[in-house]
């Protein structure tokens, strides 16, 4: 389809999207909404292997675009549970159920729901230039998009509170280093590391990276019995792989691995 808010690309192996609303720091209206749920939906059944998510411009996501809740005179108040129903729950879900990995590419301000969808990805690597900025405070808002989920989990729940009670700016070297983030990077590496990362999985053993995503996310809910358990399903699956026959007969001949991802 054509798409006017967004960028999409899915070539050898690579999906690239590209949040791109930049005059308006890429933040989210519903026509932005039901691009992205188009394009994330291709890629179940498609050849991609990794996804990589950034902003145009000089932001990453500033959020809910607020000119899209505007009240008219008159009006009514937007239904705030309506939007995240609709939206956010559903993107935070997909991103986190999708079989390969997701990489968040911050290269500049991550606001609000912004900084929570960059959060909502496997990996985030940001450039040193960008911030993570948790505003829902400053409309009277509680973390949505999934951040009073993933903040405390995160950083712990005195950071956790202090970034959703104040709003204040994040800067990436200090999210990198309090392990909201995985990595913080110089602006000038930024989209080098990227790219070199997103090769890297493109080639990767990507059933395997799937389930390890998997047991990471739901084993947060398990005990440690069950997580073993599960593991050894897992494990029991993956052997079974052409993926791991590759890497063992790789090893043996002390070759790089071919892997197909099957």
């Amino acid at each position: 389809m054509s798409y006017q808010t967004i960028l999409f690309q899915n070539e050898a192996g690579i999906a690239r999207l590209t949040l791109n609303r930049p005059e308006r720091l890429n933040s989210f209206n519903t026509e932005m909404h039901t691009e992205v749920r188009a394009a994330l939906s291709t890629l179940p059944d498609s050849a991609a292997r990794v996804l990589v998510i950034t902003g145009a411009g000089r932001g990453f996501c500033a959020g809910q675009d607020l000119n899209d809740r505007a009240v008219a005179p008159g009006g009514s108040a937007p239904d705030l549970a309506a939007s995240i129903e609709l939206h956010y729950k559903p993107l935070v879900l997909t991103l986190r159920a999708l079989p390969l990995p997701v990489i968040a590419a911050v290269n500049g301000v991550a606001a609000g729901a912004g900084a929570n969808l960059a959060l909502a990805c496997d990996l985030v690597v940001a450039a040193r230039s960008a911030v993570f900025v948790q505003a829902f405070a400053k409309l009277g808002l509680v973390p949505d998009s999934g951040g009073t989920w993933s903040l405390p989990r995160l950083v712990g729940t005195a950071r956790a509170l202090g970034l959703a009670f104040t709003g204040d700016k994040l800067a990436a070297q200090q999210a990198a280093e309090w392990g909201l983030i995985w990595r913080c990077v110089e602006d000038a590496e930024f989209a080098g590391v990227i790219e070199d990362l997103a090769r890297g999985f493109a080639s990767a053993p990507t059933r395997g990276l799937a389930r390890t995503k998997q047991a990471i996310y739901e084993g947060l809910g398990r005990n440690l019995a069950e997580q073993l358990d599960i593991e050894r399903d897992y494990q029991g699956e993956l052997g079974r792989s052409a993926d791991y026959a590759e890497g063992v007969a790789a090893f043996a001949a002390k070759r790089p691995a071919r892997f197909t991802g099957r």
